[in-house]
């Protein structure tokens, strides 16, 4: 493989989008979970939920500024790795990402010290409305962010200047593009389900310690309760967002299902080894028709293959079919763990089988490799494109040499493993110590940087955000 500058462009951009994403996709389900539970201790006074409150609010102070950190390298990417692509599509993607700024990072600024702090300084309604408006603000920004994500993955709604740039001829065509509610519904969704895991983990890790503590026993049953719930809706979420995919974006159906031929009865391959050069599968495990039953709604349904496009213009077939085999892989075994502790707490004993609590501790880091997964799937998929159909990725790399990109890859890969451990450690270390009542306010955070909850920038083939990845 030769690393030029493109490559290690693509290797750092794949390297720190797939880091970032880990807490986003957290922190956006957090903030929701903690409206929830305040929203519980104002309604009944159980003092659990406020204590689980004070808990997980320090864990999601930690997570949001880890957030920053990583998040903040995105847009100087832009300008520094990938100044042809900002050039080209700044009139389109720059007023989505700045809308962002003014409608969620402005709301989530505003009331996220009152959030953290406020909790002996205002009053309850006004701290409730101030977790709830932070909550908001984490889902508006994902609303921008994948808006801006799926106009370059089915761009719409712009025409081309005399000068050859882009320009939004219809606004409301570019926010809302084809894939985008689908998209966001998915993301969305994600991000509720790693968190439902992530406190599912925690909380069955302690009561395998303590039984009888309360406050986990309380969490581990609304984790079940979210999974139970979110898990199975989530699959119908996705085989929509699928039919999108062969509706606007047919090639990359074709390489996550490893289609060649194009034909009616596609067979579904459970497993299989596709081979670029040969244009076949080596070998495959598959159910016969099913296929287009899943893609296309019909066993009778023709679905495209990947000799229906020029070589040039495929992505790469392995990387995007084992990605989508492992998020789909995880998003079951997340409805079998949702159905199982639902069963339990029907029987009234999910805290006291201890093989169901070692299952959910297991299945906590399942969540961020479904996300990470699924955005391979998307980037890696929409490859050669940076913009689908308007611009290829190689087009859009900056003009800067590969010792250059090497060194500040280099940078990032020492500087996000201490920050990253760190952080990690800590986390820990609160899990390890539990909910405590009468605990006093969380520690403070850093607000996030603009932009930096799910990041939308180009991709890398063979390697993602959980964002776009040049």
């Amino acid at each position: 493989m030769d690393f030029d500058a493109l490559m290690l462009s693509r290797l750092q951009f794949a390297f720190t989008i797939a880091f970032h994403i880990i807490f986003p996709s957290f922190t956006i389900g957090l903030a929701s979970y903690l409206a929830v539970l305040e929203g519980l201790w104002l309604t009944t006074r159980n003092e659990a939920f406020k204590t689980l409150y004070l808990f997980w609010v320090k864990v999601f102070a930690i997570s949001f500024g880890m957030g920053v950190v990583t998040g903040v390298v995105m847009s100087y990417q832009l300008g520094s790795n990938w100044s042809a692509f900002s050039a080209l599509a700044a009139p389109v993607i720059g007023p989505l990402l700045a809308f962002e700024v003014l409608t969620a990072f402005f709301l989530e600024a505003s009331f996220l010290g009152i959030m953290l702090f406020g909790w002996k300084k205002v009053g309850p309604g006004l701290h409730f409305t101030a977790t709830l408006l932070v909550a908001i603000g984490t889902l508006i920004s994902a609303f921008w962010i994948i808006s801006a994500n799926s106009w370059m993955q089915y761009p719409a709604g712009f025409e081309r200047t005399p000068e050859g740039g882009l320009l939004a001829a219809s606004w409301l065509e570019v926010i809302f593009s084809p894939s985008f509610p689908a998209r966001l519904a998915h993301m969305v969704l994600a991000a509720y389900l790693t968190t439902a895991l992530v406190v599912g983990a925690a909380s069955a890790w302690r009561l395998l310690r303590r039984p009888e503590e309360t406050e986990s026993r309380i969490g581990l049953r609304m984790a079940i309760g979210m999974l139970a719930i979110v898990a199975p809706l989530q699959l119908l979420v996705g085989d929509v967002s699928g039919k999108d995919v062969l509706r606007f974006q047919p090639v990359k159906l074709a390489a996550i299902e490893a289609f060649w031929e194009t034909k009616a009865a596609q067979a579904f391959h459970i497993v299989a080894w596709p081979d670029r050069v040969a244009e076949k599968n080596q070998w495959e495990i598959s159910i016969p028709g099913a296929g287009s039953w899943i893609t296309a709604g019909s066993v009778d349904a023709e679905v495209q293959g990947l000799k229906a496009f020029e070589p040039q213009d495929r992505p790469p077939v392995g990387v995007v079919f084992w990605a989508f085999r492992l998020m789909v892989g995880l998003g079951v075994l997340m409805i079998a763990l949702g159905v199982w502790g639902a069963l339990l707490c029907w029987r009234g004993a999910p805290e006291r089988t201890p093989i169901f609590l070692r299952s959910c501790v297991a299945m906590g880091p399942a969540g961020f490799l479904a996300v990470i997964s699924g955005w391979i799937v998307a980037e890696v998929g929409r490859q050669p494109w940076v913009i689908t159909g308007v611009m290829r990725t190689t087009e859009g790399v900056s003009p800067v040499g590969p010792g250059q990109v090497s060194a500040s890859l280099l940078g990032f890969l020492i500087v996000y493993a201490i920050i990253f451990s760190a952080g990690v450690i800590y986390i820990f270390r609160l899990i390890a110590e539990g909910p405590v009542a009468g605990a006093d306010e969380a520690p403070p955070a850093t607000p996030r940087a603009p932009g930096s909850a799910l990041a939308a920038v180009p991709d890398d083939p063979g390697t993602h955000g959980l964002g776009d990845r040049p």
